[in-house]
């Protein structure tokens, strides 16, 4: 008995401990660093770093910049969360109660985004925005709307909502997936069952569907903040670079040109500190929000 004890032991921590080092060395030690270095002035190269304690905190709530790339992450939350999600559960819906032939071919269409990358991504979309080649101003002048035509990333108004098209596009197909594979997992008995009492198709998608999928529809929304709060800077960085005149400049993208093009590391570091702060208090009160019963079957 003491043996098996001790061996049970032994697998666990073989299991484990490899997991925690990695964990440690990827994770903990990024996070402390990034702390660490926010209470000094320091270039990032040089040898010497100098002790300011907290005045990169208090430069960093007077700076003009700031407030509005937290808007713009913001702005990027709300509007990915709202087009993926009524985007997934539409597909998701359609391509499993509506009985379409082709449906596996439709998943992996939709799909196909994601398995690209955000670079590749980026760089496609500035190709459909272009003003003068570009898919979007051709096709307004093809339907007589050339009025509507404009430098999109360059127009410092459209810049911003410009970047919400490419975030989506991208980011349907694994949620569609995710909410595909709960909604499968709904017994057909309940469908059966409501269509007998006269309940309508809409009906059992607001009584049947969207509380037996809630589960998959919060930790898609989960994911989609966490991702646009701590990710967005890169298609940011591939089509603006903050441009133009800062008008979509978010929290990651800011971050990188203060440590990696004014080489103000440990002002950056602060930066990073506020986005994990800022993520952290979102994340637990759309925790609160979406708490819900569990709902069996």
């Amino acid at each position: 008995m003491v043996q098996t004890k001790k061996q049970k032991y032994l697998f666990l921590a073989f299991c484990l401990v490899p997991t925690f080092i990695l964990f440690a060395i990827f994770t903990l030690y990024p996070l402390f660093s990034g702390l660490y270095y926010s209470f000094f002035e320091w270039s990032g190269s040089a040898a010497d770093k100098d002790f300011v304690g907290f005045s990169n905190y208090i430069k960093l709530f007077n700076d003009e910049i700031f407030p509005s790339t937290i808007l713009h992450d913001y702005f990027l939350v709300v509007t990915k969360v709202i087009g993926i999600m009524i985007l997934a559960i539409f597909f998701a819906v359609a391509l499993t109660q509506l009985r379409i032939k082709e449906a596996p071919f439709y998943r992996v269409i939709f799909f196909f985004p994601n398995i690209m990358s955000v670079v590749v991504i980026g760089i496609l979309w500035m190709f459909i925005y272009n003003p003068g080649l570009g898919l979007v101003n051709s096709g307004l002048e093809m339907i007589g709307l050339e009025e509507w035509a404009r430098p999109w990333l360059g127009d410092e108004e459209w810049a911003l909502p410009s970047l919400v098209l490419p975030s989506v596009w991208a980011g349907i197909g694994l949620f569609m997936l995710l909410l595909i594979g709960g909604i499968s997992n709904v017994p057909k008995s309940y469908y059966e069952a409501a269509e007998i009492d006269g309940a309508s198709e809409w009906q059992q998608f607001w009584k049947i569907t969207m509380p037996l999928v809630w589960p998959q529809i919060k930790v898609s929304i989960l994911y989609i903040v966490i991702t646009t709060l701590n990710g967005s800077f890169i298609i940011v960085q591939v089509m603006t670079q903050g441009g133009p005149n800062n008008a979509t400049h978010v929290m990651g993208s800011y971050l990188y040109q203060q440590a990696f093009k004014q080489f103000n590391f440990g002002y950056g570091a602060t930066i990073g500190v506020v986005i994990l702060i800022i993520s952290l208090i979102t994340v637990l009160i759309l925790q609160f929000f979406m708490r819900r019963e569990k709902v069996e079957y």
